[in-house]
């Protein structure tokens, strides 16, 4: 069982953390408790810090003279410019995070489809944006794990979530050490993984860990890291997936019998015509890697990205599975 570094996570207080919504209320999210065990959570209410009560009055996005405003309708309170420096002090004082988990839709912390209104007048919505502090997250951290509680329930966008964000954590680490032979193992490590996310990455970050230049800590590590992060930057094509598991396959083909074999390539198949998820071939391969103590997959992150704990039990409806590649 491999050990995790702990992610530092900013989450939006109203979700498990705190009675702290505009009506006084806390939101039921089952993917922020199930972290509570395996994260350090940093829990925050942008509208709270500005000093709105609770409960208290919502507010709304607003378009006033082409500009977008912060209002509270029931008293006409712009708290604009209070929001704004709430976001650039907080993320200024921000250390050592690895991934944020934000208030779906939230005019503070919604980090997409947020409503934007003509007037504080009730009327129908005229447009959608970002929230204030969602939109400053998202400028400050554009290559961090950054998700919506609304958007983690679709089954791909929290695989690729965590597993980004232990991998961040890890990578977080290796930087802080600063040394290069914790480098080169972060890179072996990963090699699977970042080869179903990106091969074109993957050579040029092994290009840096090979470092024929004799380069410093500092300057590879600034160099990798450019190339990691984009590596990461989407989610895998199930394609790169597959390929990943042949190549793992190819460890073990000479010592399995014919039916193990079929059972593999079944799997296979039923995940590239979508009626299954990856789990039933991933398993596979984990139980060849015990079975021949191959100490080199056993340490792939490939195959277990992030904690078992947070593995769901591969259920998963033939009608759902085909959300899984949209």
């Amino acid at each position: 069982m491999r050990e995790f570094v702990k992610p530092r996570v900013v989450v939006s207080k109203c979700l498990e953390f705190d009675h702290c919504r505009y009506n006084g209320g806390m939101i039921s999210s089952l993917i922020v408790a199930k972290l509570k065990e395996y994260v350090d959570f940093l829990p925050v209410c942008a509208e709270v810090e500005i000093g709105l009560g609770i409960p208290r009055s919502p507010v709304r996005i607003i378009i006033e003279k082409g500009e977008h405003r912060l209002i509270q309708p029931t008293s006409g309170k712009d708290v604009t410019e209070d929001m704004k420096v709430f976001c650039t002090d907080f993320l200024d004082l921000l250390v050592n995070v690895d991934g944020f988990i934000l208030k779906f839709r939230s005019p503070s912390c919604g980090l997409k489809d947020v409503k934007v209104y003509s007037s504080v007048n009730k009327s129908g919505a005229i447009g959608k944006t970002s929230g204030y502090f969602g939109e400053a997250v998202l400028k400050r951290y554009p290559f961090l794990p950054i998700e919506d509680e609304g958007r983690l329930i679709n089954a791909r966008i929290k695989e690729h979530f965590l597993t980004k964000l232990f991998v961040f954590a890890a990578f977080r680490k290796v930087k802080s050490e600063g040394n290069i032979r914790d480098l080169i193992r972060f890179h072996t490590v990963n090699k699977y993984l970042l080869m179903a996310y990106s091969q074109a990455e993957l050579r040029k970050m092994g290009a840096i860990v090979a470092n024929k230049e004799k380069k410093s800590f500092y300057e590879m590590i600034s160099d990798y890291e450019r190339h990691f992060y984009n590596a990461l930057t989407k989610p895998p094509r199930y394609t790169s997936s597959i390929n990943v598991l042949m190549h793992a396959f190819g460890h073990f083909s000479e010592n399995l019998s014919n039916g193990e074999k079929t059972l593999f390539f079944e799997w296979i198949q039923k995940y590239r015509e979508r009626k299954t998820s990856l789990c039933p071939a991933i398993n596979t391969i984990r139980s060849w890697i015990v079975r021949f103590e191959d100490q080199y997959l056993l340490h792939q992150t490939f195959f277990e990205p992030y904690p078992e704990g947070l593995l769901e039990v591969d259920l998963i409806a033939p009608n759902l599975i085909k959300d899984l590649w949209k």
